[in-house]
């Protein structure tokens, strides 16, 4: 008799086979017990005939509780009114683990309930759904990188000192120095770029913000690739390119966890090249223009951003910002030195950023100088100097928020879904 997973069934249609999984659901009219099972790759409905089964074995599957681990043997048919195509006739079933007063019912729980259980919640079909597209998408980024020649660098979860501002860090003792958990993998990527052309990692980084916004997580994963030799235009056009390919796939390969989730396919249908490019100034113009004040030199926030792209179909490039609200590494714009050659990427459907990214300043001279008016330990950026020193090149790159494209990609309402274990301002738990 063959083991199979549920994701196999079709292919063992008028076969005797063995599932192993978790009961979902039981019912029974009296001389029929109905069994849904899932096992990770999918669910089906067993059925067991109190008069083709054994007494015990009758009464084993009509005492089967939510959630209780167990082995199903019989025969599988078609069935095209189930979701699958297939059913089982069951023969045989094996209790393996139970499952007495499993927490999470079908009654509307509240989510502070189901973030304490969430060790149980991934479980359901909203966060297995969401999980599985999370994987895919991941696949999928791994793919378009690697068939375009990048090579995937690990960066360090310890660093010596700040990429995205003092004000985020999480200090640790590192024996008998401090150090700190990354907040982006960047810096590292561009010494990496120095020696392979073309690199990227993918990673958890770490931010101490006090925020309890839908926006963001405390740890949450990025995609950062560096490209030598690249400018802030050749990186929106990796971006566009980029953002075109992941959202293709997971229309090709996840609408059966889309549909789970009730998201409307249509405005994904409509991603594809180009996207609107709106320089900071004109995005400035355009606010003020629709009676929403913003005063020019400060940063986007979620209102500015959901407003901005209302009108498209697409993500919208918002590009040279000030200077002053990016970080010491961004180029100046050599037209205007009160900008810099940086980019937001801007999902539509009120989503916000998913991107942030843009040229590096490769000039030795301007770097130390931004150092040390930004009151940066320059002991510890030493050997980011040296990729100045040494053979410097023009260079650009960018950051993806993994859980922010996926809350987008998934039309939910908030970030800790698009993560298995979330940690947010007050949640540490489980």
């Amino acid at each position: 008799m063959s083991e199979v997973r549920v994701a196999e069934v079709q292919r063992f249609v008028g076969q005797e086979v063995r599932l192993r999984g978790w009961v979902t659901h039981v019912r029974s009219s009296g001389k029929l017990v109905f069994i849904d099972l899932r096992d990770g790759t999918g669910r089906i409905q067993g059925v067991a005939s109190k008069a083709d089964v054994a007494p015990e074995i009758f009464a084993v599957a009509a005492g089967l509780s939510i959630e209780e681990s167990v082995e199903l043997e019989g025969l599988i048919r078609e069935d095209p009114r189930s979701p699958g195509g297939c059913e089982m006739t069951i023969h045989r079933v094996k209790r393996i683990g139970d499952s007495p007063d499993y927490p999470i019912t079908p009654k509307e729980h509240g989510p502070a309930f189901l973030l304490d259980r969430r060790h149980l919640w991934l479980r359901s079909s909203r966060p297995h759904a969401i999980l599985s597209i999370r994987n895919e998408f991941l696949k999928a980024c791994r793919d378009f990188f690697y068939d375009r020649g990048f090579v995937l660098i690990d960066a360090p979860i310890f660093t010596p000192a700040a990429v995205e501002g003092t004000t985020t860090l999480f200090e640790t003792q590192y024996f008998d120095e401090k150090a700190y958990l990354t907040q982006s993998g960047q810096l590292y990527m561009e010494a990496a770029a120095m020696a392979f052309g073309r690199v990227y990692c993918l990673g958890p980084t770490f931010r101490a913000e006090k925020s309890k916004t839908r926006r963001h997580l405390i740890e949450f994963w990025m995609l950062e690739p560096e490209v030598a030799f690249a400018d802030l235009d050749a990186v929106l056009d990796l971006q566009e390119e980029m953002i075109v390919y992941l959202v293709s796939r997971i229309l090709d390969s996840c609408r059966a966890h889309l549909a789970v989730l009730g998201r409307d396919t249509t405005p994904l249908e409509k991603v594809q090249r180009p996207f609107p490019r709106v320089s900071y100034d004109d995005a400035v113009g355009i606010l003020n223009a629709e009676g929403h004040p913003f005063e020019w030199g400060g940063d986007l926030g979620a209102a500015d951003e959901t407003l901005l792209c209302a009108k498209s179909d697409c993500p919208v490039f918002v590009h040279r910002f000030p200077t002053a609200v990016k970080p010491f590494y961004m180029k100046t714009d050599p037209c205007n030195p009160r900008l810099s050659l940086s980019a937001d990427l801007l999902a539509p459907e009120g989503y916000g950023e998913i991107i942030g990214g843009g040229q590096r300043e490769d000039s030795l001279e301007i770097l130390e100088r931004r150092i040390e008016e930004q009151r940066l330990p320059r002991g510890h950026y030493e050997w980011y100097l040296d990729l100045r020193r040494y053979g410097s090149v023009p260079h650009a790159g960018f950051g993806m928020g993994i859980e922010r494209t996926l809350t987008w990609i998934c039309g939910i309402d908030h970030l800790r879904e698009a993560i298995p274990f979330p940690r947010m301002l007050y949640r540490l738990y489980p």
